[in-house]
C-alpha cells in the first residue's frame, strides 16, 4: 500500500516580487500605491479557476490564471500553485497576447543543462518544491508588457486514493485579493454510480456558502461549483480584502453493490476492489517507539497522547506490545498480550510513564519488535487467522548501535522475511526520511511524516485508524493467463476497511470478448474468492457517456500507478536492476508527459528563455522552500511570419520581410473542401470545408460563407483531428476521443500537444516547430441569418518541408512582390496599385482584415493588399486546383 495523500491545492498570483524574493502570502499582489479595486501595481487579475475533472477516481485538473498589465509600463507577474506531493505535472502553458508557450516533459538530466543556462543568463526559472504537509510549490514568472494579457494554465493528474470509506478533495484557497472570476469547478464521472457526495468550506458561513455553492449527483456523475461573487469575497461589505483562506473540502463515494468493478477502454482495464461488511482480522501490533533525548519536551507529550487515544480503539481480539528504545531497548511486556480490559488498563498506566532518555539505537529497537512478532507466531501465543504489524515511531538518526542505514535495511528486511508489514513515521524533519520509506516500502508498508504542530497526536491517531480494520490478508488479483500484459501490482498483504486497491494493465487481445477477475484473500474466519466478469463489449459501450471522461482515462490511470510503483521499487534495487527499473519508468514518464523525480517540463518563453519544472524527491524539506529567481526581458510578439484564412473565407498572408501582407478570398459553394496545406514528406494535411448562411442564398454577390469544418491529418503519428463549431474529435489510430468547445482540456501524447480553450480556441501543436490555432466564432444562436464559424491560423510552419503546398501552404517559403503605381481606385478609401508576384502582372486594391489570434471577441485590423479573382496570379493555378473529395 503506498502511502496515499488526499488532492490538495494552494493558488497563488504574485506581481511587483521584492528583490528578497517570492512573498509568503499567496495570491497577493503587492503594491507601492492605491489603485483600483481589483488592480494592484498596475496588474489586474480578472479569473482564476480550478477545472477537475475525475473519473474513476482519476483526476485531471487544470489551474487557470489571466492577468492585464494595466500599466504604462511592463510588469513582471508569477504564478505559484501548490499542488498534491503525490500528482504528477502534466503540461503547463503560459500565453501571452494570444500565442501559447507550450511545456515540454524531458529526462532531467537533460532539462537541469538547460535550467543552468537559463538562471546563469538571468532568465526566468520554474520550479516545483515542497511545501507543507501535502503539497509542493509550482512557480514561474514571466514579464507582461503594458496593456497585455497573461493567462498561466497548469495541469495535473492524481488518481485519488480511498481512505476511511472516501475520497477527499482538499482545495486550499488563499486569494488574499477580490477576483472577479473565481471558481472551482469539479465535474465527477463514476460507472459505479456515485453515494455520496459533500462539499463545505472552513472560511465562509453557511449562508453565504449556501448561494455560492452549488453540489449535486445523480446516478453516476457528482457536480460541485463554488463561484463567490465579488460581494461574497469581502471580509466586510465596503471592505477590498478577501475572505476566502481556508480550506475547500469535496468528499465522496460510490455505490459498492459488489466487492470489485471492472472497467475497460480502449485495450486498457482497471480493476477497484473494496469488499464490505467482513469481519474484521485480529491484529498482533508492536509498537516501537523512540524515546531518545530528541524526543523531549511537546513530542513525547504528544507521542503519549496519541498512544492512550489509540489503546482506546483496541479490540479483544488484538494482541500488542511497546518496545521503547533510546541507547538501549526497553519493553513493556516479555510478549504480546491479548487487549483485554485489564492489560489496557495497565497499558494506559505504561504509556503515561514513558519519558525521554538517551541516544538512538533504532536498529535493536526494530529487531526486538519484529523478534517478538515472530515468536508469538512460532509460539502460537496469538490466532492462527491473525495478522501482524510493526508500527514504529522515531525522530532522528540511528546514533549508537549499528547507526549504517544501509545495514539497518538488510537486518530489517532478513528479520522480517515479508511475512508481515513495517510502517515508519517519521517525527519532523530531522532524521533520514529515505531510510525511513525504504525500509517501509522494501516491506509491504509505507512511511508517513508527523509534522511538529499543535495536532501531531491526531496526525498519529489519523495514521493508526488506516491500519486499525484488516479485512483481508494475502489478497492476491488473478487475471485470464496471458491474456493482460503489464499489470500493475496485484499482491497486497493486507486490505484494510475504508480503504482500495487498485489494479490496472493491459489487454492483449483488444477484441476479447469476456474478462474475468478472480481476487483471493484470507478472512478472519475463512478464505475467499471474490469472482467479477465483465462483458467487454458491453462494457465499452456503458462508458460511451463522454460528458465528464477525457481522453483515454484507464490507460493514464495504468501510466500513474505503473510509474509510482517503478520509482517505489527503484528506491531499493541497485545496479543493472535500478537502472532498468530508471529507464522503465522514464520512458513512460516522458510518453505521457508526466513530471516526476527522474522528468522535468521545460517552458519556452518569448525571447526562448525557458523555464524548468522539477518535482522534489520525498525527502525535501518542508521547512526550507525556496525559489531561485531570476527576471524575463519584456514580451515582444514573435517574429516569424503567420498565415490564416478567417471570416468570408479570407486568406492573410503576413510577409514581415516587406513589413506587409497579402490578402484573398476564396468565394465557393457550401460543402466545398479546400485543401490549405499539404506537406508531402511528412503527410500533414490540413483541409476545411466551406458553409453558408443559415438562409442558404446561392447569389454568389450577396452570400456569405465560411469554414465550418477543419480536418488535420498526420500520417506519421497516425492522427487526425476533426474540428466543427460543436466539437473536436481526436483519433489516434482508429480510437476516437471527443471534446466539446464547453471544455478546457490538454491532450498530448507522442509528439502531439493539444489544447482546448473553452468556447474561445485549440491550439495543436505537432513537436517543435509546426503550430496551429483554430479560433470558434460563436454567433447568437437564433440569429436569423449568421452561423458559428471557424478561423485557422498558422503560428508556426518552420519545420515544415520546402515542398509544403496548398492554399497556405505554398506561402510558407519566402516569396518577393512589388508593388507601385499607387492611385486611387473606385473607393476613395482604398486606393489601387499595381503588384508584381510570381510573374504576373496584378491590380491590387488597399484594404484590411481581422485577425482574432488574441481574442476571439475582440479584433485587430490587418492593413493588406487585396488580389481579386479567388487570389488569382498569386496563387499557383487557380484555386478549383486545390478542391479535394473530403476533409481526410
Amino acid at each position: 500500500m503506498a502511502s496515499a495523500w488526499w488532492p490538495c491545492l494552494v493558488l497563488a498570483l504574485l506581481s511587483g516580487l521584492a528583490a528578497s524574493g517570492f512573498p509568503r502570502s499567496p495570491f497577493r499582489l503587492l503594491g507601492k500605491r492605491s489603485l483600483p479595486e481589483g488592480v494592484v501595481d498596475g496588474i489586474e487579475v480578472y479569473s482564476t479557476k480550478i477545472n477537475s475533472k475525475v473519473t474513476s477516481r482519476f483526476a485531471h485538473n487544470v489551474v487557470t490564471t489571466r492577468a492585464v498589465n494595466r500599466a504604462d509600463v511592463a510588469k513582471e507577474v508569477s504564478f505559484d500553485v501548490e499542488l498534491p506531493k503525490t500528482a504528477f505535472i502534466t503540461n503547463f502553458t503560459l500565453t501571452i497576447d494570444g500565442i501559447t508557450y507550450p511545456g515540454n516533459v524531458k529526462e532531467k538530466e537533460v532539462a537541469k543543462k538547460q535550467y543552468e543556462k537559463a538562471v546563469s543568463q538571468g532568465k526566468t526559472a520554474g520550479l516545483v518544491k515542497a511545501s507543507g504537509r501535502k503539497l509542493e510549490k509550482f512557480t514561474v514568472s514571466v514579464n507582461v508588457a503594458a496593456g497585455s494579457k497573461v493567462t498561466f494554465e497548469l495541469t495535473y493528474e492524481e488518481l485519488l486514493k480511498r481512505q476511511k470509506g472516501k475520497y477527499e478533495m482538499y482545495l486550499k484557497v488563499q486569494p488574499k485579493q477580490l477576483v472577479k472570476h473565481f471558481e472551482i469547478k469539479v465535474d465527477i464521472f463514476e460507472p459505479q454510480g456515485i453515494s455520496t457526495l459533500d462539499a463545505e468550506s472552513s472560511f465562509i458561513t453557511n449562508d453565504l456558502l449556501g448561494s455560492a455553492l452549488t453540489k449535486s449527483f445523480s446516478g453516476k456523475k457528482g457536480h460541485v461549483s463554488f463561484k463567490p461573487s465579488l460581494d461574497q469575497q469581502r471580509s466586510c461589505p465596503n471592505c477590498t480584502d478577501s475572505l476566502l483562506n481556508g480550506d475547500f473540502t469535496i468528499t465522496y463515494d460510490v455505490n459498492r453493490e459488489s466487492p470489485g468493478n471492472v472497467q475497460i477502454v480502449n485495450g486498457y482495464f482497471v480493476h477497484f476492489f473494496a469488499p464490505q461488511g467482513l469481519p474484521v482480522v485480529p491484529k498482533n501490533v508492536v509498537f516501537v517507539i523512540d524515546v531518545s533525548g530528541s524526543m523531549a519536551g511537546r513530542k513525547i507529550q504528544q507521542t503519549r497522547d496519541a498512544l492512550l487515544k489509540i489503546l482506546d480503539d483496541m479490540k479483544e481480539e488484538d494482541y500488542l506490545n511497546f518496545i521503547l528504545f533510546s541507547g538501549d531497548v526497553t519493553t513493556w511486556r516479555e510478549h504480546l498480550v491479548q487487549a483485554t480490559a485489564e492489560n489496557l488498563q495497565e497499558a494506559r498506566a505504561f504509556v503515561k510513564t514513558i519519558e525521554e532518555r538517551g541516544m538512538t539505537n533504532l536498529n535493536d529497537g526494530l529487531l526486538r519488535g519484529i523478534g517478538m512478532l515472530n515468536k508469538a507466531r512460532e509460539e502460537r501465543r496469538v490466532p492462527e487467522r491473525s495478522t501482524s504489524i510493526v508500527i514504529m515511531l522515531t525522530d532522528g538518526e540511528a546514533n549508537t548501535g549499528v547507526t549504517s542505514p544501509e545495514k539497518i535495511q538488510e537486518n530489517v528486511q532478513n528479520a522480517i522475511r515479508g511475512k508481515f508489514p513495517l510502517y515508519n513515521l517519521g517525527f519532523g524533519n530531522n532524521l533520514n526520511y529515505n531510510l525511513l520509506d525504504a525500509m517501509a516500502l522494501e516491506n509491504h508498508g509505507f512511511a508517513r511524516r508527523i509534522y511538529e504542530d499543535s495536532d501531531a497526536d491526531l496526525q498519529l491517531q489519523g495514521f493508526y485508524e488506516e491500519v486499525a480494520n484488516p479485512l483481508l490478508t494475502g489478497v492476491e488479483l488473478e487475471y485470464p493467463e496471458n491474456a493482460i500484459l503489464d499489470l500493475t501490482q496485484n499482491s497486497y498483504q493486507h486490505f484494510y476497511d475504508g480503504s482500495e486497491i487498485v489494479v490496472a494493465g493491459r489487454l492483449a487481445d483488444e477484441h476479447m470478448n469476456s474478462f474475468k477477475a478472480d481476487v483471493k484473500g484470507h478472512g478472519a474466519v475463512n478464505d475467499l474468492t471474490f469472482t467479477e466478469e465483465v462483458d467487454v463489449k458491453e462494457m465499452e459501450k456503458a462508458l460511451q457517456e463522454r460528458d465528464y471522461i477525457f481522453g483515454n482515462y484507464i490507460e493514464r490511470l495504468w501510466a500513474y500507478l505503473t510509474i509510482e510503483q517503478l520509482l517505489g521499487k527503484r528506491k531499493n534495487a541497485h545496479g543493472e536492476e535500478k537502472e532498468k527499473l530508471t529507464a522503465q519508468a522514464l520512458d513512460l514518464s516522458l510518453k505521457y508527459h508526466f513530471v516526476t523525480p527522474l522528468t522535468s517540463m521545460v517552458v519556452t518563453k518569448p525571447e526562448d528563455n525557458e523555464d524548468i519544472a522539477d518535482k522534489p524527491g520525498e525527502d525535501a524539506e518542508a521547512t526550507s522552500v525556496t525559489a531561485s529567481r531570476a527576471f524575463l526581458t519584456s514580451y515582444q510578439p514573435p517574429q516569424r511570419p503567420y498565415y490564416y484564412v478567417d471570416g468570408d473565407p479570407h486568406f492573410i498572408i503576413q510577409v514581415p520581410e516587406k513589413d506587409d501582407a497579402l490578402c484573398f478570398n476564396i468565394d465557393e459553394d457550401p460543402g466545398t473542401v479546400l485543401r490549405l496545406i499539404q506537406d508531402p514528406d511528412t503527410g500533414l494535411t490540413v483541409n476545411g470545408q466551406i458553409i453558408g448562411d443559415k438562409g442558404g442564398s446561392t447569389d454568389s454577390e450577396t452570400r456569405k460563407t465560411y469554414f465550418g469544418k477543419l480536418g488535420i491529418t498526420n500520417p506519421e503519428m497516425d492522427l487526425q483531428i476533426e474540428v466543427t463549431t460543436e466539437k473536436i474529435t481526436l483519433w489516434s489510430g482508429a480510437v476516437p476521443s471527443t471534446f466539446s468547445w464547453l471544455d478546457t482540456v490538454t491532450i498530448t501524447q507522442d509528439g502531439l500537444f493539444m489544447t482546448i480553450n473553452r468556447k474561445k480556441n485549440m491550439v495543436v501543436s505537432f513537436g517543435d516547430g509546426v503550430t496551429f490555432v483554430v479560433v470558434l466564432h460563436q454567433v447568437w444562436k437564433k440569429h436569423p441569418v449568421h452561423q458559428d464559424f471557424l478561423g485557422f491560423y498558422v503560428m508556426d510552419s518552420h519545420r515544415m518541408s520546402a515542398q509544403t503546398h496548398g492554399l497556405l501552404g505554398q506561402f510558407f517559403h519566402p516569396f518577393d512582390f512589388k508593388v507601385s503605381d499607387i492611385h486611387p481606385g473606385s473607393d476613395p478609401t482604398k486606393p489601387d496599385a499595381t503588384m508584381v508576384v510570381k510573374n504576373h502582372r496584378l491590380t491590387v486594391t488597399r484594404g484590411s482584415q481581422k485577425d482574432y489570434r488574441k481574442d476571439a471577441s475582440i479584433s485587430t485590423k490587418v492593413a493588406c493588399w487585396f488580389v481579386h479573382n479567388n487570389g488569382e496570379g498569386l496563387i499557383d493555378g487557380i484555386h478549383t486546383d486545390y478542391i479535394v473529395p473530403n476533409l481526410f
